[in-house]
């Protein structure tokens, strides 16, 4: 039975990116007979050019019928200039929201290879292996309402509004919950309870959810003190669930304990584990079509995408363990690159992994 991947490598070096991890993808395809098969549609900056709109219908009909999606990135300074509803990224937004892709798994894993790309001690990283379960369609990204007005005096005035719900706190929880029970059965759960309503609601729903799961260790901590014991001691965490904005932040920032942006993969899921796969690194524009940039987060996101919406797990498995071969030779693409390490371009870093594939 063949299993339709909806392609979407949108704008910056999302195109160079994703170009390897569909040829690894063909790879694991042909290998392990998997049947899958590849469609390509628009999004973002590039399909703002082509059809007017960041998020066109056709794309979503291509979502619709998919089984999965695997994304580049969206966005750049091209069109940082116009109405915020043609902005690239409102077609990430639309899209999330329009699939129902409420919970966001962002894994921060330092493999033994880059210890010395960290921006910490080794002593302190060593053995790093967090996972970031971050809420994905509500909060105040999505809030309302919000807009830019101007007052009376002539004064402008921007708002969000930052609105949580029970049941959306409860069903991104039970993600959170269910993640730790499959590691080490410890959950943090980061909020601003100490200044914000939404995130009093947000503590005391997570304190009931957390009498459903006895066997799993929860604990609370506000997201300033979360951001500081990343830098300090990383390793207390296993599973942290959080918000959508406190996630966007903490994912990005655990991103540089593991040596770079770009080797942190991402999944978006909705209730049935349909979900949409992308490196957390972004769109880049300032290293685009240079051939440098690292497709380590793609190709990891599209191992992701094999595990948790198609149930591919021994070729999910056998991706990771030829991109933990690849680094453990030494190659290594600009962002990750030091003393005694060999750099190498996108290409070159995306035809190790393959023929690291061939070799298992």
């Amino acid at each position: 039975m063949t299993k339709q991947i909806l392609v979407l490598p949108g704008d910056g070096i999302g195109p160079e990116v994703m170009v390897e991890a569909i040829k690894v993808l063909s790879c694991v395809d042909e290998k392990f007979k998997l049947g899958l098969e590849f469609s390509e549609g628009l999004i973002g900056g590039c399909a703002v050019d082509t059809k007017g709109e960041p998020l066109p219908a056709e794309t979503l009909a291509l979502a619709d019928k998919s089984d999965a999606i695997l994304m580049g990135a969206v966005g750049g300074p091209k069109w940082d200039q116009l109405a915020w509803d043609m902005r690239p990224e409102r077609g990430l937004l639309g899209i999330r929201s329009h699939l129902k892709l409420f919970g966001n798994l962002r894994p921060a894993i330092l493999h033994p290879a880059l210890v010395d790309a960290s921006s910490l001690k080794p002593e302190v990283v060593s053995g790093l292996d967090i996972l970031i379960v971050r809420e994905l369609t509500g909060g105040v990204y999505f809030g309302e309402p919000k807009g830019i007005e101007t007052l009376e005096n002539g004064e402008r005035r921007g708002f969000n509004n930052f609105v949580y719900t029970t049941s959306e706190i409860e069903r991104i929880g039970r993600l959170g919950f269910e993640s730790a029970r499959k590691r080490s059965g410890k959950l943090c759960s980061v909020d601003k309870a100490n200044v914000l309503n939404v995130s009093m609601l947000w503590r005391e729903v997570m304190t009931d959810l957390g009498k459903e799961y006895p066997d799993v260790e929860l604990s609370h901590m506000l997201v300033d003190n979360a951001a500081m014991q990343l830098v300090r001691a990383p390793k207390q965490f296993d599973v942290i669930v959080t918000g959508n904005m406190f996630g966007d932040i903490l994912s990005d920032q655990a991103s540089m304990l593991t040596g770079s942006i770009g080797m942190l993969p991402s999944a978006s899921l909705d209730a049935n584990s349909k979900g949409l796969y992308e490196p957390c690194h972004g769109s880049a524009p300032d290293i685009a079509g240079q051939g440098i940039a690292n497709p380590l987060a793609m190709i990891m996101s599209a191992a992701m995408m094999l595990r948790h919406s198609l149930g591919m797990e021994v070729a999910a498995d056998a991706i990771e363990t030829a991109v933990t071969a690849v680094l453990e030779q030494g190659l290594r693409t600009a962002d990750i690159v030091s003393a005694g390490s060999q750099a190498v371009t996108t290409q070159t870093m995306g035809d190790a992994v393959i023929a690291a594939l061939a070799a298992a």
